[in-house]
C-alpha cells in the first residue's frame, strides 16, 4: 500500500513497495486500486493496465463496499457539479440530516468517520472515477449536462458520454436518475442504453 501523504505513511504501518516496470509483471494482484488521475493512454504501464482492467477498481468501489446500505446521491456533469452538491448538502443539513459532502469536493471519499445507518452521502464524481469503477452504485444519479470536454482523456465524445452515463446504467428499479432532457448527448444515451431506474427531467 502506498500514499502520497507522508504524514499518513508515518502514522500507519504501511509497507511502501516501489516496483520497477519489469517487476510488476511478476506479482499476482487481487485488485489494483487506481487513482482517477491516471490516464491509461499516457501511462508507462498502459499495456499492463489494459490487460488487468478486470481487476482495476477505484475509490468509489471501495467506498461502496463499505456503505452500500446508506443513501447515496451522486452528481456528475461537465459543468455545475460543485455548486449542485453544495446546495444539496446545505438543504439536507438544514433538515437536520447527517449529510456528508465528499468526492471531488469536501472530504476525500474514503476518509469519512463516525458514519451511521442514517448518514447520507452527497458525492461529486468525475468521469474518470466513474469510468474505472466496477461495483459503485448510487440511489440518486444526477447528470447535469454533457458537452465535449476531457476528450484528450476519453479519446472521443462517445467514450466521455459512456463514462458519465455509467452512473445511470448501474442503477436498479428502485433508484432515481435526474437528467436534462434538452441535452442531446443524454437523450441519445437514454435511447441506446437499457435503463432500469426512474428517469426525471431536471430541465
Amino acid at each position: 500500500m502506498y500514499d502520497d501523504d507522508q504524514k499518513i505513511l508515518k502514522k500507519k504501518s504501511f509497507k511502501k513497495l516501489l516496483l520497477a516496470k519489469n517487476q510488476i509483471h511478476q506479482i499476482k494482484f487481487d485488485y489494483i486500486v487506481i487513482s482517477p488521475g491516471i490516464n491509461f493512454n499516457n501511462c508507462k504501464l498502459k499495456n499492463y493496465l489494459k490487460k488487468k482492467k478486470n481487476i482495476i477498481v477505484t475509490d468509489l468501489d471501495i467506498f461502496y463496499s463499505h456503505y452500500s446500505k446508506n443513501k447515496i446521491i451522486t452528481v456528475t456533469g461537465t459543468n455545475g457539479k460543485s455548486t449542485t452538491v453544495k446546495l444539496l448538502h446545505k438543504i439536507l443539513k438544514k433538515h437536520k440530516k447527517d449529510s456528508r459532502l465528499c468526492g471531488n469536493i469536501g472530504n476525500p471519499i474514503l476518509l469519512e468517520k463516525n458514519v451511521s445507518k442514517k448518514t447520507i452521502f452527497v458525492i461529486e464524481a468525475s468521469s474518470y472515477q466513474i469510468d474505472y469503477s466496477k461495483i459503485f452504485k448510487t440511489n440518486y444519479a444526477i447528470i447535469l449536462n454533457i458537452s465535449p470536454d476531457h476528450l484528450e482523456r476519453h479519446s472521443s465524445i462517445k467514450n466521455y458520454v459512456y463514462a458519465k452515463f455509467k452512473l445511470i446504467k448501474n442503477q436498479s428499479k428502485k433508484d432515481f436518475a435526474y437528467i436534462n432532457f434538452q441535452n442531446e448527448y443524454l437523450i441519445k444515451a437514454i435511447k441506446t442504453n437499457k435503463v432500469f431506474s426512474k428517469i426525471i427531467d431536471v430541465n
